[in-house]
Order: structure tokens, then C-alpha cells, then sequence
């Protein structure tokens, strides 16, 4: 019985090539194929005999894709008309809207920060504003994707909302209007005569904007700078090098380019002196740095101008031209690979999401140093290649701690409800907290348990209760960005920052740039992070 069993499987099986025999006319000649013929071939066989239908245009979009998986390069895609838009607004950094960064808590979008000299600001947004109207349609439930596409639109027109804050429901009418994302999100002044800068992207004013943004911190009495370019995704190579030669001297290399075999490779040389040749100088780096990112980071370190301190980045050695097409869309594709001035390579493939976009957050693991390519600095320090820019001072931990991700696991889907708790919680010691640095209390933490077991979404307390130095810095965050805004709630983020303390210290002791590199016995230390 099993044998008949099996037998009549096996025939069932083979019914899709048995199931009639081809008519001459039918048959295909035995001549070769050429690529275009054979693709031609198979084409027509799946739009004439495929078991489910396919319009020409599907066939030949699935095609595309396919064509372009099979390069095994994830950075080179098909851009349709919507992602090619975002693109350019990347590049470009503007776009026409209401200026809100906002995020979803308890089903409501809630402000996060109005950007800075957009037209929310100037009507009086305020972080920590609940929208909950747009138009005459209730928010409720709405996506951060969905508050985005609508608030966006053309230059001048307008768009009505509800906004709750505390007790008041207040109405707002506001004109869209070009935004600016700026490359250099934050300036400040740390104390001992410390600047800082953070670039979070590669548009095409980062270069111009962070000359405006040192030249003033250094009127501020800056001697040493902090460039953190920690979840800096690259952007424009231009730019990159366009960074990197403010602080290099003219001639030196910063990144050479190596397209396919036979091509020559081109190589981009600082044409101008540095603008702030006596600034100690240190760059931050984390697993999202990437691409022009990389490229600023490896010069500086190959030529000793700075030292870099934190994870080993990303590891995106390659660059892309973007080609428009006739659809409306573009091709994205790779034309080079690149290397740091030393010759480093520091590409490895990364894992990418469903929209074919690499992942810049997958805790790439690092080569360890034993077996990296090791390269020598124009001062005579070790350096290394492999995958991404290795730091030469590294702070950071590749694992949450334990009691975090204990923590994490017992929420297990419900980790929005824990940030809605949080921010409640913030809410309500919004009109209390005196001052920036207040700390939080026992009893602030007990009301955000209160509220996770009203819910129904409480953890075990002592889970709760092993991870409190961690939730408690989360509430003393919060707490401070909704009552006192995004440039107090940073300070307070940087005396838990270990990566930046750290670099902070080494520029204290440092009168010169090459300073920086004298109180190291070698060239990587570990540096844990504080709980």
C-alpha cells in the first residue's frame, strides 16, 4: 500500500513536465542562444503558459529585480518614483512641509521636537503636543507614515489640526513651507573648553554648515572638538572629502576611487590648507556610521589629524551613481569601490531590509584585530582594515546588559506601551520638575509600573526593578526634553554618554592635535560602559 502510495506521488509529481508531449512545431531549435534571444525566449514562455497571469509591464519590473538581486550588491537597486524623492530630499535637505519630527504614543502622534525655524515653531508647536486632529479626521491609530504624508505638500498651502496639551485642545492653521534639515543638528560648548558637533548626514550643505558651526564654537571659546558622526548613514562622497579637507593640509590624499578593471582609479586631494590646523580633534563613530562618514573618519585617522574613539563602523566602502530613468524612477548603481589614503579597504556586505535598503543597525560582528590587514599612519601608528573604520580608542558594548534585555524579553511586544508609560509619566512631572538635572525619584518609577499594570503589561517587578538605572535614565531624559526641550535633554544625555566623556578627556590633556595620541600606550583600549 505504501508502495502504490508513493508510486502515485511520484507520478503527480512528474504531471507538470509528463503531462503532454510538444508538437513539432512546438519544439524549440537546438541553435545557441544568445543572452537576448534566451531572455527573449523564457519571456514570452512565462507570459504565454505561466499558471498565473502576468501583464508585460510585471514581467518586466519582476526581471529588473531579479537582474539586479543577482549582482549580489545590495547598495545597487531600482529606485521607483517615491524613493527616488526621498532620496533627493536627503541630498538635498529640504523639502516643502510643516517641520515635526514626531513619534506614536498611545496610538496618537505625539511631537517629539519641532525643527528648528520650520513653520511649526514659528506657530508655537511645542515637544510633547499630542495631534489629535488633521483636518476633520481623527488621528488615533495613524502611522508615523501616514501624519508625514499628509502634513507634507506644496509650498503654500495649508494644514489644520488639534493639538492637546494638558487640558487644552488648541487649533492651529499652518502654511507649508520649505523645511531645511540641517547636516549639523546640534552646537555646543562643553565644559572645558570642549566644542561639539554632531553631523548626521551628508547633504549638500554638511561642509558649508559645519565650517559655520566650528567657526562659532571656537568663538565660544572652543580649544578642542568633538565631531560625532555616530548613526551618520554617508550621503554625498563630495562632501565627505569636502569635510575632511577642512581639517587636512593641502596635498594630503583622502580617498582614492576604483571603479571596474581597466578604468583608472581616481584619487581626491585636499586642494586648500586646513581652516583650524592648532584644534585637538576626535571623532565619534558607532556600527551606523557609514560611507562618507568612513571616508572623513578614515583620512583623519590614516593622517593622524584625529583620534577616533568609540565602535568600529559600518563598514560601506563602495560608492553609487544614481541614473535617471524613463519611468520616473532611477537606477542606483555601483561604480567604485573606494580605500582610505593608506589603501585600506573597509567594505563587507551587510545584511538588507525588505525594501532592499542595507541595515545600519544589525550588530555587524568585527574581524578580531589578530587577523585585520594592519596598516601603519603617517605618524607610525597601527591602524587596520577589514570591515569599517576601527576606532583607536573603543567605548561601547556589542550587547545590551543583562537586566536590559531581561527586560526587553518580559515586554515582548508590548515595548511601545512601555515608551507610552515613559512619556506619560514625563508628562506628568512636566509642570514639577525644576530644573534639567533633576533626578528621578522612587516614587516617579513606582507611577510607571502603576501604569504598566493598568494596562495589563507589567513585567515582573524585579525585572522591572533590575534594569532601574537604565529606565530610570530613559524618564530623566524624557522629563527633561518635554519640559525644558531638545538642547537640556542632550547635556543630560552627555554625562551618561561614555563614548563622548571619554573623548572629552583626552582632549583636555591635549594643547595640540597630535596631543591627542600621547597618552596612549596602545593603539586600541577598551573603555567599558557605565551602567
Amino acid at each position: 500500500m505504501a508502495a502504490a502510495t508513493f508510486f502515485v506521488g511520484l507520478l503527480s509529481l512528474g504531471a507538470w513536465w509528463a503531462g503532454r508531449q510538444l508538437t513539432a512545431a512546438e519544439q524549440p531549435s537546438r541553435e545557441p542562444l544568445g543572452g537576448a534571444r534566451l531572455f527573449d525566449q523564457v519571456a514570452a514562455m512565462i507570459s504565454q503558459r505561466y499558471v498565473d497571469s502576468l501583464g508585460a509591464d510585471e514581467l518586466y519590473d519582476k526581471a529588473v529585480a531579479g537582474m539586479l538581486r543577482e549582482l549580489g550588491d545590495p547598495y545597487t537597486t531600482y529606485l521607483a518614483e517615491d524613493r527616488l524623492r526621498r532620496l533627493n530630499e536627503q541630498i538635498s535637505g529640504t523639502y516643502a512641509g510643516i517641520g515635526l519630527q514626531i513619534d506614536i504614543r498611545d496610538g496618537w502622534p505625539v511631537v517629539l521636537e519641532p525643527i528648528n525655524g520650520g513653520p511649526s515653531e514659528r506657530a508655537g508647536i511645542l515637544a510633547g503636543d499630542r495631534i489629535v486632529q488633521i483636518g476633520k479626521e481623527s488621528t488615533r491609530g495613524w502611522t508615523r507614515d501616514e501624519v508625514s504624508r499628509v502634513v507634507r505638500g506644496p509650498q503654500g498651502t495649508a494644514v489644520n489640526f488639534l493639538v492637546e496639551r494638558g487640558d487644552q485642545h488648541i487649533p492651529f492653521s499652518i502654511v507649508r513651507d520649505k523645511v531645511h534639515l540641517r547636516a549639523v543638528q546640534r552646537v555646543a560648548l562643553l565644559p572645558n573648553g570642549v566644542g561639539y558637533v554632531d553631523v548626521n548626514v551628508f547633504s549638500a550643505q554638511t561642509a558649508d554648515e559645519l565650517r559655520m558651526a566650528v567657526d562659532s564654537v571656537v568663538h565660544l571659546g572652543a580649544r578642542a572638538l568633538v565631531m560625532d558622526l555616530r548613526g551618520n548613514p554617508g550621503g554625498l562622497l563630495e562632501q565627505g572629502v569636502a569635510v575632511a579637507e577642512l581639517f587636512l593640509d593641502r596635498g594630503q590624499s583622502i580617498v582614492q576611487l576604483r571603479g571596474r578593471p581597466g578604468s583608472a582609479s581616481q584619487t581626491y586631494t585636499d586642494s586648500m590648507p586646513q581652516r583650524w590646523p592648532t584644534l585637538p580633534l576626535a571623532v565619534l563613530l558607532d556600527r551606523s556610521s557609514a560611507s562618507a562618514s568612513e571616508i572623513v573618519a578614515g583620512a583623519l585617522q590614516d593622517h593622524d589629524r584625529a583620534i577616533v574613539v568609540g565602535m568600529t563602523s559600518f563598514g560601506k566602502g563602495s560608492a553609487q551613481n544614481v541614473y535617471p530613468l524613463s519611468s520616473g524612477g532611477a537606477l542606483r548603481l555601483t561604480i567604485a569601490r573606494w580605500y582610505t589614503p593608506l589603501g585600506r579597504g573597509i567594505n563587507r556586505a551587510p545584511s538588507v531590509d525588505a525594501d532592499g535598503e542595507p541595515e545600519l543597525d544589525t550588530g555587524l560582528v568585527s574581524l578580531p584585530d589578530t587577523i585585520k590587514p594592519r596598516y601603519r599612519t603617517d605618524a607610525g601608528r597601527t591602524v587596520f582594515g577589514g570591515g569599517g573604520i576601527t576606532p583607536d580608542v573603543i567605548v561601547g558594548d556589542t550587547v545590551l546588559p543583562l537586566p536590559v534585555q531581561a527586560l526587553a524579553r518580559a515586554m515582548g511586544k508590548n515595548l511601545g506601551a512601555y515608551r507610552d508609560a515613559l512619556a506619560r509619566q514625563a508628562q506628568l512631572e512636566r509642570r514639577t520638575i525644576k530644573s534639567p538635572g533633576d533626578p528621578v525619584t522612587i516614587e516617579m518609577l513606582n507611577s510607571v509600573y502603576a501604569e504598566l499594570e493598568r494596562r495589563k503589561v507589567a513585567p515582573p517587578r524585579a525585572v522591572f526593578d533590575a534594569a532601574t538605572p537604565w529606565v530610570s535614565r530613559s524618564l530623566g531624559y524624557e522629563m527633561t526634553r518635554v519640559a525644558f526641550g531638545s538642547e537640556a535633554e542632550f547635556l543630560r544625555r552627555t554625562q551618561d554618554d561614555a563614548a563622548l566623556q571619554r573623548a572629552a578627556s583626552i582632549l583636555q590633556a591635549a594643547r595640540t592635535p597630535r596631543d591627542v595620541f600621547g597618552n596612549l600606550e596602545k593603539p586600541t583600549v577598551t573603555v567599558p560602559v557605565r551602567p
